[in-house]
C-alpha cells in the first residue's frame, strides 16, 4: 500500500503533466492562421487580377457612364467638373459607405470590397443617378 504522503506527489505530477500536454495542444494558435494564409494563397490563381480603377465623369448634370461594372477590390473614381456642385450618395443599406462631400471640382473615390449592386445619386440633384455592379 502506498502511503498518503507519497501519493500526493504522484497525483500532482500526473496533474502537471496533463496540464502541460493540454497547454501544449492549445498554444499552437499560429498553425490555423498559417493554414488560412496558405489556403488563400493556394486558392488564388498565379495570374491574379490586379485591382482596377474606373472613372465616372460628373458633368453636364449627369454621371457618365451612368452604370458601371467592376470587380471586387476595384475602385470607382468620380471626377467632378460641372458648373454646379454635386455629390455621390449611396441609396439603401448596402450602399451606406458611399457618401462623398459636395464638390464643385475635384475627385472622390470608393473601393468596393463586396459583390452586389450599389445604387447612388447626387444629393443636390436626385434625378442624377447611377449604379455600380460589383462582380
Amino acid at each position: 500500500m502506498v502511503s498518503r504522503s507519497k501519493s500526493v506527489p504522484i497525483v500532482t505530477a500526473f496533474a502537471v503533466a496533463a496540464t502541460l500536454s493540454l497547454v501544449g495542444c492549445g498554444s499552437d494558435e499560429p498553425a490555423p492562421e498559417r493554414n488560412a494564409t496558405a489556403t488563400s494563397t493556394s486558392a488564388t490563381p498565379t495570374g491574379e487580377r490586379k485591382a482596377a480603377s474606373i472613372t465616372v465623369d460628373v458633368d453636364d448634370m449627369k454621371f457618365s457612364p451612368e452604370n458601371v461594372t467592376v470587380g471586387v477590390g476595384d475602385t470607382v473614381r468620380w471626377k467632378f467638373s460641372d458648373k454646379a456642385p454635386h455629390s455621390v450618395q449611396g441609396i439603401g443599406d448596402k450602399a451606406m459607405g458611399i457618401n462623398s462631400p459636395i464638390f464643385d471640382n475635384g475627385e472622390w473615390s470608393y473601393t468596393f470590397t463586396q459583390p452586389g449592386t450599389y445604387r447612388y445619386l447626387c444629393t443636390l440633384h436626385p434625378e442624377m443617378r447611377g449604379t455600380v455592379t460589383v462582380q
